[in-house]
């Protein structure tokens, strides 16, 4: 785990990758949620027997927004930030996927900074996010992301 406590900590970072997560599993319980949470029940997501039926490998996909949504949880750990008041997810400046994730798939994560800049007082932190699934060979999601850090001046 990296530790950062300033700006300047942070651009020490730039070009570097700080993490790998662990593989996790996405099963149908997890798409079924999301798809309950967002409203998204499009068929290749939630309709078990369609997929077997009609799908090339006859599993469900993950849903994209799924995939992207799963980056704080795999990536909490890369980076530990000290002296901080408040973090904010201050949105993304380009998303593609590029393989499907299908029912039962591993994936992990990998970031790398790309950038540390000081903006309004605060950390400017912009990443970019690989989400790879296990035995593919290109990403099924790299997501280039924004997050605002807050730190406590006083300390």
């Amino acid at each position: 785990m990296r530790v950062v406590s300033s700006i300047e900590e942070a651009k020490a970072l730039e070009g570097v990758e700080v993490g790998l997560s662990e593989w996790v599993v996405i099963d149908q319980n997890r798409i079924d949620q999301f798809a309950e949470a967002t409203g998204d029940y499009q068929w290749i997501h939630v309709d078990t027997e369609r997929a077997a039926a009609e799908l090339p490998d006859g599993k469900t996909i993950v849903h994209g927004y799924l995939t992207l949504a799963l980056i704080p949880a795999l990536t909490g750990s890369f980076v530990e930030v000290r002296n901080l008041t408040r973090a904010i997810n201050f949105g993304a400046n380009k998303v593609r996927f590029y393989t499907p994730v299908q029912a039962g798939n591993r994936v992990r994560a990998r970031v790398k900074v790309l950038q540390a800049r000081r903006r309004a007082g605060a950390l400017l932190l912009t990443s970019e996010t690989r989400i790879e699934v296990e035995d593919e060979r290109k990403p099924a999601c790299i997501a280039e992301t924004l997050g605002m850090y807050f730190f406590d001046e006083q300390v």
